[in-house]
């Protein structure tokens, strides 16, 4: 189960990058700032759960 959790993570990651990229290139104005927001709330989230992920320890197999 921590596997998948942590591949939603890496998705989060993934999509907060993505989305950074194309606001900076592509878009100004209000809409701008929400993507990014949008983006760091996505990287917050992610390095949340990686964190909890990394320090709860192994697990049973």
């Amino acid at each position: 189960m921590n596997m998948w959790i942590s591949f939603f993570a890496m998705g989060l990651m993934f999509v907060s990058v993505i989305t950074t990229i194309i606001t900076k290139e592509k878009l100004t104005g209000i809409l701008r700032y929400l993507l990014l927001t949008f983006s760091f709330i996505c990287m917050m989230v992610a390095g949340i759960i990686i964190f909890l992920i990394v320090f709860a320890g192994p697990t049973a197999a």
